[in-house]
């Protein structure tokens, strides 16, 4: 890690310009090679692991302009410029000029300079004055502002160098996002006097990275589907993302849906988790998520063969409660013994009344103002261990703005239910400003997504949207 810059020892000297020019030959070269394998490798987008390639080269290309462009910089020294920005002549969002800016805030003065390019990024009239430090945050999203504010304050107090990203809200609505490089100038007394940093838009990098993960999903999805009978039989569960929808034929309060599977880490093992959502023909919506124990082609035909009877029942108009008492039947009248468990919930949108029941699952959880909470649970033994088992039901009155999140136990490598509900209630900040469901499930996703998990998890968010 750097030390901290000092105000009274002399700046480092550049790079010598032959080795930087070396280096920008080699970076040029490396970028016609790649652009010209991309060019070898184009077809008519139609299969899956084309198009995924095809957004690895352009993504690569991308950090390779980028690149280009920096030894470009440290190669010619840094632009002469007046004190204070005029107004700069227009440059292209995707251009190198208009994603890289700096600033520089003195603590002792409490002015702040800032470069063309830093309006730019952030959308600002270059006539205008430079925010302070303590009015930057008011363009930051307010999820990301407790990150801009440890960053600052441990680079002021603490001398440590910032290295960290946020997002921003221009003037004109549009949200980019921004990686900050900084370091304190300390005083001869060794106290911060000021602050620099190099702030840079990777919004598009972002989105390209975005690209390449979807594009690689959606060809782990398109080999799913040769995997033979296995894969079968996990196709009648319903796909990764449900996607934000809106279901048909509902009221003013109809809810806005997304779900995601998370695979287990081995793939060659077929999960037993579902989720699923269901208009029926009353108005009212129904929501389940659930499992069953053990991996493989039996468990994954299984769970195909209960989502058909819960999906059966409602149809008959059969409420939670006594849903789950007759799937747990069912359970026991299985050639083999097996256990599972779920959740079943009803949604009425006229009353916003939600109404569910549950079978050895966690309860649903609650977001509303900024905080989350698990619905209370009713009683409810796992399907499959008792055969005259009954389940309660239990009700709570939504409101618009509402988010429920159900989820089956795995989300955690080492199954932790408590700290899973832990963590994803510490993700209601983040809720808060979504839009959609989909937003928040991308957001569980996140948090959720990193290497290690034995089983396959399930997540399903339903939110209220008026």
């Amino acid at each position: 890690m750097p030390s901290p810059v000092s105000a009274d020892r002399p700046a480092a000297q550049p790079p010598g310009r032959g080795s930087v020019e070396a280096l920008i030959r080699q970076t040029r070269r490396l970028k016609g090679d790649v652009d010209a394998v991309r060019r070898d490798t184009r077809g008519d987008g139609a299969d899956p692991e084309e198009r995924w390639q095809r957004a690895l080269y352009d993504l690569a290309l991308r950090q390779l302009n980028d690149i280009d462009a920096h030894l470009a910089q440290l190669r010619d020294g840094p632009p002469p410029g007046p004190a204070r920005p005029e107004p700069p002549p227009a440059a292209p969002d995707g251009s190198l000029l208009a994603r890289v800016g700096s600033a520089e805030w003195d603590l002792l003065t409490d002015r702040a300079t800032w470069s063309a390019e830093l309006y730019r990024i952030l959308g600002l009239d270059p006539a205008g004055p430079a925010l302070t430090l303590d009015e930057l945050p008011g363009l930051v999203l307010p999820e990301d502002r407790p990150k801009l504010t440890e960053m600052v304050t441990a680079c002021l107090v603490d001398a440590k160098p910032i290295d960290g990203e946020f997002r921003v809200v221009r003037p004109d609505g549009t949200v980019r996002t921004v990686h900050m490089m900084g370091e304190p100038v300390l005083g001869a007394d060794g106290g911060t006097t000021s602050m620099w940093a190099v702030l840079r838009d990777v919004s598009e990098l972002r989105r390209s990275q975005r690209t390449v993960t979807e594009t690689r999903d959606s060809l782990h999805r398109h080999r799913q589907t040769g995997r033979g009978i296995a894969d079968g039989s996990q196709e009648a569960v319903p796909p990764p993302w449900h996607g934000s929808l809106r279901l048909p034929h509902q009221g003013p309060a109809a809810l806005d849906l997304a779900a995601h599977r998370l695979p287990a880490a081995t793939a060659t093992l077929i999960g037993a988790d579902w989720h699923d959502a269901l208009e029926l023909a009353d108005g009212q919506t129904q929501l389940t998520v659930g499992g069953l124990t053990g991996q493989g082609v039996a468990d994954a035909s299984g769970t195909a063969m209960l989502l058909g009877a819960v999906r059966g029942m409602a149809m008959a108009g059969t409420r939670p409660g006594r849903l789950l008492t007759l799937l747990n039947r069912l359970l026991g009248t299985a050639a083999r013994p097996t256990v599972g468990s779920a959740v079943c919930c009803r949604y009425q949108p006229s009353t916003r009344t939600f109404l569910w029941a549950r079978a050895g699952h966690p309860a649903p959880l609650l977001y509303r103002d900024g905080t989350g909470r698990p619905l209370d649970a009713p009683e409810g033994t796992p399907l499959g261990t008792s055969s005259d088992a009954h389940y309660e039901e239990s009700a709570v009155t939504l409101r618009p703005g509402d988010l429920l999140l159900l989820h089956t136990g795995a989300l955690l490598p080492e199954h932790d239910g408590t700290a899973t509900v832990d963590r994803l209630l510490g993700l209601a900040p983040r809720f808060g400003p979504a839009q959609t469901a989909r937003d928040c499930v991308r957001t569980v996703v996140e948090a959720f997504g990193g290497p290690g998990r034995e089983d396959d998890a399930c997540v399903l968010a339903a939110k209220v949207t008026a």
